[in-house]
């Protein structure tokens, strides 16, 4: 995991609510489309594990994109993830409306974002986050980035970040030491 100063440690113990982009940061930003314009996406095993994780300890999480993706809606009910907004060129009016229907202030949001069209929300969050190759303009503006790429553990690696920050962490990975082979 990328080094985490007191100050992100504090932001991310706030959090409760996580919010990630798709293309370029659940996934590695390319787009498969077959002959008949059929779009596949890839995702990571880890991010939708450390997604799971956060769910079991009571943090929300959430998916703003631009585009419209049936795999997307598919990996997103996997995960257990109910609020997904697809289809939003102004991503602030998602943002808005999740922050008042749960109740939070900036504060207590995390955003993951990779491009410009995500800079209007990682100004306002209260960790604003990319993975580590995230467009210039968004890496200078976030509060934390990781050290892998979009679609390649960059989510995993910042739910990590916000599971170690809530003190979470030690008791998620003895529960996974003291299992019994089957």
């Amino acid at each position: 995991m990328a080094e985490a100063s007191p100050e992100i440690l504090a932001a991310a113990r706030r959090i409760r609510l996580l919010i990630l982009d798709v293309d370029g940061v659940l996934t590695d930003g390319r787009l498969t489309l077959d002959a008949d314009g059929n779009e596949n996406k890839t995702f990571h095993v880890r991010d939708g594990h450390g997604i799971k994780l956060l769910h079991a300890q009571g943090t929300e999480v959430s998916i703003i994109t631009a585009r419209h993706s049936p795999a997307l809606a598919y990996r997103a009910h996997e995960l257990g993830i109910h609020r997904v907004y697809q289809g939003y060129q102004d991503k602030c009016l998602a943002y808005t409306e999740l922050k008042i229907s749960l109740g939070l202030e900036d504060e207590a949001v995390a955003y993951m974002g990779d491009d410009l069209l995500d800079l209007p929300i990682l100004i306002r969050a209260g960790l604003a986050a990319a993975p580590a190759d995230a467009h210039s303009e968004v890496l200078k503006r976030v509060h934390w980035h990781s050290r892998l790429g979009g679609g390649r553990g960059a989510v995993r690696e910042l739910c990590d970040l916000l599971l170690q920050a809530q003190g979470h962490w030690s008791t998620i990975l003895q529960g996974y030491l003291e299992r019994e082979p089957r």
